[in-house]
């Protein structure tokens, strides 16, 4: 359960009616494991794994009411991890989001800061990293953006997202990189969505320009000509849509991703399908799975998820995965962070305990 804390003493809201309208959310989540690793550069490892169901984080949520629909609005969110306190990015406090705006019940919400890229927010949701909650089933080495990582948000970006009307909303965002070059460091990005009842769908589409692409951890060595640790894209096409539909007990979810990477004169595609389901058992217990197939400069890796979650309350939570991905020809095994294999195969078999507050 999320903590509300008062915006101020007491003593102060009476003297300020301002503050009396305020409020500021506490919030978090840590996450923490055990996991078998198959394969890790030749070798199997037993690890203490964190954040594998959420990210493990901690965060500011604000709102002052303005009046007549009108909220200011803020967040700070920094990721860590649970198994050894390091910030997930070292130096960035609030690694994850940090930003401040206006939210209008009748138009939107416009932002400014450190924000996720719509491809997380829009897309995310509707992959099986996602809904079988389990952080090893994103596409290797993330290129398509679906989760926050370092890396991931866009700097100096200004944001906008619709109010709903009629279940669509569409939202457009601009980084800036804060040069002299307006180009260099800039993104442009936009997102369609949609939600009526058990059905959801959603569409995003990105210009990024000087962005690094974690290319090293999908076990590529070398890409486009350079070293695969020393790439950086001039310009990044990431693109996708998805959609979810609930019957009943069952939710069924389908995406697909495709970001173009050129540099140098170099051009290729990556491209993941993604398909999955969930079944509640219970009230308490849930299981999901899904499948992806993803293709990067005639390298794949196809990848398969299954897993239970069981709710000992709304903040807590016990979960059981199992992973396999099997690798193209003259390809390595390379399920994201778990390290790259040694050869075509890899198999994640982990165990751990979710909070939220």
């Amino acid at each position: 359960m999320k903590h509300i804390i008062a915006a101020g003493l007491t003593a102060v809201c009476a003297t300020t009616g301002a503050w009396a309208q305020s409020s500021v959310t506490l919030y978090g989540s840590l996450d923490a494991g055990i996991a078998y690793i198959s394969n890790v550069g030749g070798h199997s490892k037993w690890i203490e794994e964190q954040g594998n169901m959420q990210p493990d984080r901690w965060g500011l949520k604000g709102v002052e009411d303005l009046g007549g629909g009108l909220k200011t609005i803020f967040q700070l969110e920094n990721g860590f991890y649970t198994n050894t306190g390091a910030f997930a990015k070292a130096g960035t406090l609030f690694n994850r989001q940090a930003f401040v705006g206006l939210s209008s019940d009748k138009i939107g919400t416009v932002t400014l800061g450190h924000q996720t890229p719509f491809s997380f927010d829009v897309l995310g949701p509707l992959s099986t990293a996602y809904l079988a909650a389990s952080w090893y089933a994103f596409h290797p080495g993330n290129i398509d953006e679906l989760a926050d990582t370092g890396v991931v948000p866009f700097d100096n970006s200004v944001k906008f997202r619709s109010a709903s009307f009629n279940g669509f909303s569409v939202g457009a965002m601009m980084g800036l990189g804060n040069t002299t070059n307006f180009s260099t460091g800039k993104t442009l990005s936009f997102a369609l969505s949609y939600a009526n009842g058990p059905f959801k769908a959603g569409a995003t589409y990105a210009n990024e320009h000087n962005r690094t692409p974690s290319i090293v951890t999908t076990g590529i060595t070398n890409f486009q000509g350079v070293a695969a640790a020393n790439y950086s894209a001039d310009k990044v096409q990431n693109m996708g849509a998805g959609a979810s539909y609930q019957f009943g007990k069952l939710l069924v979810h389908g995406l697909y991703t495709r970001v173009k990477l050129e540099s140098a004169g170099h051009s290729d595609t990556y491209q993941s399908y993604d398909v999955g389901a969930n079944y509640q058992f219970t009230p308490f217990n849930s299981v999901a799975g899904g499948a992806a197939t993803t293709t990067l400069a005639g390298h794949r890796w196809t990848q398969f998820e299954i897993g239970d979650i069981y709710a000992l309350s709304k903040s807590t939570q016990l979960y059981v995965n199992a992973l396999y991905e099997r690798a193209g020809s003259n390809t390595d095994a390379a399920f994201f962070t778990a390290g790259v294999s040694s050869g075509r195969n890899q198999t994640i078999i982990l165990t751990g305990i979710h909070h939220s507050f």
